[in-house]
């Protein structure tokens, strides 16, 4: 028999109530106050609590969870970054940047890739479960950079393309590493295996917003 973990969130107090079943089976009913950036405290709980479980699942049993979510706002297509910290250090980052399934799903789905297909960084093992932080980030569509002007650092996230080469920084790496708007491009260019000044030679750059929460 696999445990099932059902979700309740009842005015904003997530309350876990475990039953044995035959199918693993999440009903996550929303609920909650709307804050700015779009989704409600409680739906970004569930995000993070999706992050875990399934990191948790798959790192043990090689296996995802089901879900199934009510919430209408994780149920719209959206796309997503799962990253993973361990004792602070950074454990493993990936994400869509196109939104092409539900939100939920894409969390789901990049918080495997995270913990298990990051090139830079082994796969998890079982004895890390208990150290990883989690942090989602819900990402705004892609919008073309016309003047480097229009870029705020803190604000905006870069994703640079030439080629077959692509590279793409979160908003909040630049403020993390204390990066200005040129150390910023540059990194991004650098991320990408690019020449540092390529966003000046031809390179198509976009910038996006993020709503970014973690555990």
């Amino acid at each position: 028999m696999k445990r099932s973990t059902k979700l309740l969130i009842l005015g904003g107090i997530a309350l876990v109530v475990l039953t044995l079943v035959i199918m693993f089976r999440n009903r996550i009913p929303e609920k909650g106050e709307v804050v700015r950036g779009g989704l409600s405290r409680e739906e970004q709980e569930v995000l993070l609590w999706i992050a875990r479980q399934t990191v948790e699942q798959y790192v043990q049993e090689r296996t995802m969870p089901e879900m199934e979510v009510d919430s209408p706002a994780l149920n719209q297509t959206g796309a997503s970054f799962v990253t993973l910290k361990k004792d602070g250090q950074l454990r493993g980052c990936i994400g869509h940047i196109i939104a092409r399934i539900p939100l939920y799903q894409c969390v789901q789905e990049m918080a495997v890739a995270a913990c298990s297909q990051d090139r830079r960084f082994p796969p998890v093992m079982p004895e890390e479960l208990s150290h990883l932080e989690y942090e989602v980030s819900v990402l705004t569509p892609l919008e073309e950079v016309k003047d480097i002007s229009e870029i705020e650092v803190g604000r905006d996230g870069l994703y640079i393309r030439k080629g077959m080469r692509s590279g793409l920084l979160l908003p909040q790496v630049a403020t993390e590493q204390g990066w200005n708007r040129n150390g910023f491009l540059i990194h991004t260019c650098l991320k990408a295996g690019l020449p540092p000044d390529a966003w000046k030679r031809g390179a198509e750059l976009y910038r996006f917003q993020a709503q970014v929460f973690s555990d």
